[in-house]
């Protein structure tokens, strides 16, 4: 499966869209993650138990959007994008979307 943030995919053709296509993760830091980054910001700098948090959490919504566009009968996904937001203070949610479509080579 081709994903791609480009409207078009170099040496493909579009030659139907099968429409909006997403995968969406929520997720949650553990009590010890949680802490351990408190700590980490006291002192500034990144803290790399959130930056591996968002980092997985976009692979997961990725892995869930290639997922859904496979089930519609596409190849790839175009104009991909991201969207991410908390609910709570605890919880990150991710969402990938994009248009599902089927392509051949040119």
């Amino acid at each position: 499966m081709i994903v791609a943030t480009t409207e078009n995919v170099s040496g493909y053709r579009t030659v139907e869209t099968l429409g909006q296509v997403f995968g969406v993760v929520v997720r949650s830091r553990g009590l010890t993650g949680n802490i351990a980054a408190g700590l980490r910001s006291i002192f500034g700098g990144e803290i790399k138990e959130y930056s591996a948090l968002v980092e997985d959490t976009r692979r997961h919504a990725i892995d869930r959007l290639v997922g859904n566009a496979a089930a519609m009968g596409a190849n790839a996904v175009v104009m991909m994008r991201f969207d991410s937001g908390e609910i709570g203070q605890t919880m990150s949610e991710v969402v990938a979307y994009g248009t599902a479509v089927r392509i051949e080579p040119a």
